[in-house]
């Protein structure tokens, strides 16, 4: 095959280079002998996929749903992606119940994503032989099917990559992950779902045939095997279920020590009543002690009829209600329902003069990280469980968990139950 390429006669110097490069072809990726695994073939190739089919787009459609959660129509404060367009034809206003919807969403996609790794890896490596294939490309059609696999390779890799680091909480790649995550997973998903209308027939014709057809995936020259196809599939199996085992805890407070893949441990949690888990602790957030102290802190409550200042006390005065709650956050974790105690959102609206309550623009003291400001949705202000938070499970606030206040809202991300609250202005944003 590599000899194809050389039709034409050289002159007799020239031969020798002709064999030169021609032995260099062929230990080469370039060359169909270099690739001898006896595993690769159609059939092993197709099981991959198929489980990638369904894996992936319950992934996307997570993914899509959590961006949803944030509420990025309220603009500019929570929306990540301004440039969107027609990408947000699907948001919608997120709802309150059931309370723990966005920590069963969250919770799938992180899990998921991660258990899938060694298939997405398994499924790489089956068709690396095709990624050397010579020529490049031998028509228009041939050239877009590679140039879909590059978007459908490289996405696949970006989002896995972006996402993995984000559950680490290891910022490295250029800007922010909400933008590249979000456009980075239209991109894959689109090239996906192309690759999945031009392969999926031939892929279920590959799982129902007893003898595979020979075709670029099956070595010329094959290896010795050293395991069989569906004990490689069973070792497969095996790396997905270990990640899943070492990352599912994160979402048990229970279970949570079994969580070693995660960032956030046992060694996270607070003590006695606010002794569960802590995202961003006071001190990594900039706040001070003497800025919530009762004598400094104030929140500040601004509305259709002005301006109110209330210190810890006077909120303490006000009518106090009760909610049991998780927290969820974006990179997966979650916490057990808590008891929340405090001052109904739509309480404090209707001390600003309004009786119907409106959205809600909520300001920290803290002073790093992407939602120091957050604003929440009028029906998230109108829900009774809905409060600002002045204790929990009988036992003030710790400092790390938002003493003197923090937001609390059934079914909203962690990151939008803001903590160490300063300001909340009601009505138009």
């Amino acid at each position: 095959m590599v000899r194809d390429a050389f039709r034409h006669p050289l002159p007799a110097y020239g031969r020798g280079m002709k064999r030169s490069i021609e032995r260099s072809l062929e230990r080469s990726p370039f060359s169909p002998g270099f690739w001898r695994s006896p595993l690769r073939g159609p059939w092993l190739t197709s099981v991959l996929g198929v489980v990638l089919l369904g894996g992936i787009t319950v992934l996307f459609l997570t993914g899509l749903v959590s961006y949803a959660a944030y509420n990025p129509d309220l603009s500019p404060v929570n929306d990540k992606t301004p440039d969107k367009g027609i990408l947000g034809f699907y948001l919608f206003s997120w709802p309150t119940d059931p309370h723990w919807l966005y920590r069963l969403n969250q919770g799938v996609h992180v899990t998921l994503g991660i258990t899938l790794i060694p298939v997405l890896l398994a499924k790489l490596w089956s068709v690396v032989p095709r990624l050397f294939t010579l020529p490049p490309a031998r028509s228009l059609a041939h050239a877009l099917e590679r140039l879909s696999l590059l978007l459908l390779v490289g996405g696949a890799l970006f989002e896995f990559v972006t996402g993995v680091l984000n559950v680490q909480l290891d910022y490295i790649f250029p800007g922010s992950f909400y933008p590249l995550h979000f456009y980075g997973a239209w991109v894959f998903f689109a090239a996906f779902l192309a690759h999945v209308v031009l392969k999926l027939p031939l892929a279920l014709r590959n799982l129902r045939q007893i003898r595979e057809e020979r075709n670029d995936l099956v070595p010329t020259e094959p290896a010795e095997p050293t395991v069989s196809r569906r004990g490689a599939l069973w070792f497969v199996g095996g790396g997905s279920l270990l990640l899943f085992a070492t990352s599912v805890g994160q979402n048990f407070d229970g279970l949570r020590w079994t969580a070693v893949l995660a960032p956030h441990g046992p060694a996270d949690s607070g003590d006695g009543p606010n002794g569960f888990q802590i995202n961003k602790t006071a001190a990594y957030a900039g706040i001070r002690p003497a800025d919530t102290g009762d004598e400094a802190w104030r929140l500040v409550v601004t509305g259709r009829t002005g301006t109110v200042r209330l210190s810890r006390a006077e909120l303490l005065r006000l009518p106090q209600h009760s909610a049991a709650l998780p927290i969820a956050c974006v990179e997966g974790w979650s916490t057990s329902d808590q008891w929340w105690r405090g001052v109904r959102l739509r309480d404090l609206a209707a001390l600003v003069g309004y009786d119907d309550p409106p959205d809600v623009f909520v300001e920290s003291l803290q002073q790093r990280g992407a939602f120091r400001r957050a604003a929440l949705r009028a029906n998230q202000v109108a829900d009774p469980r809905s409060l600002l938070a002045l204790s929990v499970n009988g036992e003030d606030l710790s400092p790390d968990h938002g003493h003197p206040a923090r937001v609390i809202v059934p079914a909203a991300p962690g990151v939008l139950n803001t903590k160490w609250v300063a300001r909340m202005t009601f009505g138009d944003l």
